[in-house]
């Protein structure tokens, strides 16, 4: 009988026992979630909300582009890289120009001299002085020739002797503008020695290859330029990729310095071949030429492969806060010991892409009605800096 008893005993204490533990438990993963809510709630006064300049708005659809992300370069055609040379070599008098150096059009790069020079202008100079004379005796020798007075070798003579001096005059002159004097100027008897060389195209210098003093050959290259009136966009897609791109689209690029500031460029040639890494070569026309773009830079680019109407906010206005994102939704705004508070929840989102200070989103929960919330669109970080101070306290914000 009292082994019975201490039995029925046993199996009453185990059954509290399980009841206690289950209520533990059960306490034990509310406490959790009810926290959870806390945290996600913030509030602020009247003060608080004028002192950090907070501005509600609500979440609008926008017409924004579908994105292909790809890098690059700006580059410019093979016939923007000019290479400055003289036909007939001599030394360098004169140049300030070195490698980065911004030029403009027709402006002094080198100064060459050559003692040759000076003999090419007096060959000139007595062909000139020939002209005159030369034409008056074949105009002569004809005249007679035609009245039978004259014999035709005197003719033929004086003929010869005219137009071999225009062939020199002729050659002479093609030769002096190659060097790069102006005959008319020679004519009047300004003759020098060295040859001024000034900038073909308006760009920067790329490399330096003399120093003054130096001796220029006719083969040598004194300095490389690049014209910056043809700079584009030069991007690598993947095959993949490639019928998404189109002539006359959209590309948004930043510099690797300046990662904020987009510029705009529009898709003018697609590349027909792959290369062997799978990918072509998609060239992009700027929309606007600026001084700090060089041949060469790296970008970082988007080429706008559509567009659909999308619900986006302010950029500003997405926090990130645990490895997540976020809005502020104003829940609530109510009178509290006469004072104006104002409540904030914090609603997760995915962030999809930007665009002109804009980025797409999607809530989450699903099930919340996206349409009416009011966000705040100014001062997110402070609402954010806020909650975090609470979390710290332990508490929710109120």
């Amino acid at each position: 009988m009292n082994t019975i008893y201490q039995y029925i005993i046993s199996i009453f204490s185990i059954s509290i026992l399980s009841m206690i533990v289950v209520s533990c438990s059960s306490k034990t993963v509310d406490q959790p979630e009810e926290h959870h809510e806390d945290e996600s709630s913030i509030e602020l006064t009247q003060a608080q909300f004028e002192q950090a300049n907070i501005q509600i708005g609500a979440i609008e659809k926008r017409v924004m582009g579908s994105e292909l992300r790809v890098s690059g370069i700006i580059d410019v055609p093979p016939q923007s890289n000019i290479s400055i040379n003289m036909p007939y070599g001599g030394f360098v008098k004169y140049t300030d120009m070195l490698p980065g150096t911004s030029v403009k059009k027709g402006q002094l790069l080198v100064t060459i001299e050559n003692p040759d020079f000076i003999q090419f202008q007096q060959d000139y100079l007595e062909g000139l002085a020939n002209q005159e004379y030369l034409k008056a005796e074949f105009e002569r020798q004809q005249k007679l020739y035609d009245e039978k007075v004259a014999s035709g070798k005197n003719f033929q003579q004086a003929k010869s002797a005219y137009f071999a001096n225009e062939a020199r005059i002729n050659a002479m002159e093609a030769r002096l503008k190659m060097i790069g004097f102006n005959p008319s100027k020679i004519s009047e008897g300004k003759v020098i020695s060295y040859v001024s060389i000034y900038a073909p195209v308006t760009g920067q210098v790329r490399e330096v290859y003399t120093n003054v003093g130096k001796y220029i050959n006719p083969q040598d290259v004194i300095m490389d330029l690049t014209s910056t009136e043809d700079l584009h966009v030069e991007l690598t897609v993947y095959e993949n990729d490639i019928p998404l791109i189109k002539e006359g689209q959209r590309i948004r690029f930043a510099l690797a310095n300046t990662p904020n500031q987009w510029r705009e460029a529009e898709v003018f040639l697609v590349g027909s071949g792959v290369r062997e890494d799978r990918s072509v070569t998609v060239h992009g026309h700027l929309k606007e030429k600026d001084d700090d773009l060089m041949p060469g830079m790296y970008v970082s680019a988007k080429i706008e492969t559509g567009s659909n109407e999308t619900w986006a906010v302010p950029e500003e206005s997405i926090v990130r806060f645990g490895g997540k994102h976020y809005l502020f939704a104003l829940s609530n705004k109510r009178m509290e010991n006469g004072e104006t508070m104002f409540d904030f929840e914090m609603v997760e989102v995915n962030k999809g892409f930007s665009e002109d200070g804009f980025t797409q989103i999607t809530l989450i929960d699903s099930s919340i009605n996206i349409a009416p919330i009011e966000l705040v669109t100014k001062g997110a970080f402070t609402v954010l800096a806020k909650a975090k101070n609470t979390e710290e306290e332990g508490g929710h914000g109120h």
